[in-house]
């Protein structure tokens, strides 16, 4: 099942007026009436292009597809950014097309009052980030210190970024490739370990041969090697 995730985030109770209006727009009960029609365990394809919104609605939304039983594949075609972000956090898996962007960033609300009314909005506010940096970790790995400093500094990321933060699995478009940038040197090289285990894993394959060894006659079709390449990049990660 297809689920949109387009427009801004917003309240249930804002729904209807988006609606009337014509303008797209996602809240969390429409996600729900929208995932209850899903067969039990069918696969979900979440299709994201959103700036965000309403903070708690985004968090209900992220909570929903993590409770879901079955697999929920992720697809950002645009934005996802802010609350929308945190929603694309849900996902079982999370693809990216190469020309979208994600953006996190602290969270934000309009208020007004005394001093003492602004500092506990400011207290609030800091524990939201808490809680959105919380999601994000569970995807990452990386550690609430670096995920707050990137919140605090509004980050954007393009797909590779975002790859090679761990944000998102995979970049969609993209052939598979046997090596990603976190296993190259800054120069761009392969480190030894991973050549000596490409070789070794190589060796004796039909059709792929060292540099020191001379190709034989060939007397039957050859092997496809980027067919043998791609069939090692689970054992390569």
């Amino acid at each position: 099942m297809k689920i949109n995730i387009k427009g801004p985030i917003i309240s249930d109770s804002d729904q209807w007026i988006y609606d009337w209006c014509g303008i797209p727009a996602t809240s969390p009960s429409l996600v729900s009436k929208l995932m209850d029609k899903a067969e039990k365990n069918e696969e979900l394809e979440i299709i994201i292009n959103s700036g965000g919104g309403s903070v708690d609605s985004g968090t209900e939304i992220y909570s929903a597809l993590k409770d879901y039983d079955g697999n929920v594949i992720g697809k950002i075609v645009g934005l996802a950014a802010s609350a929308a972000s945190v929603i694309a956090m849900g996902c079982t898996k999370l693809l990216m097309s190469p020309p979208a962007r994600i953006m996190i960033h602290n969270s934000a609300i309009r208020t007004q009052g005394d001093h003492s009314d602004l500092e506990h909005t400011a207290g609030v506010l800091k524990t939201v980030d808490i809680g959105i940096a919380n999601a994000y970790e569970l995807k990452t790995g990386m550690s609430h210190a670096e995920l707050l400093a990137l919140m605090e500094d509004e980050t954007w990321f393009d797909a590779k970024k975002a790859l090679d933060n761990k944000l998102i699995d995979e970049i969609m478009f993209t052939e598979t490739k046997i090596v990603n940038s976190a296993q190259t040197l800054s120069d761009g090289t392969l480190p030894q370990a991973v050549i000596d285990k490409i070789r070794n894993e190589l060796k004796g394959k039909k059709g792929i041969v060292n540099s020191e060894e001379i190709p034989p006659e060939p007397t039957e079709p050859k092997v496809n090697n980027e067919l043998v390449l791609a069939k090692l990049k689970l054992k390569l990660k």
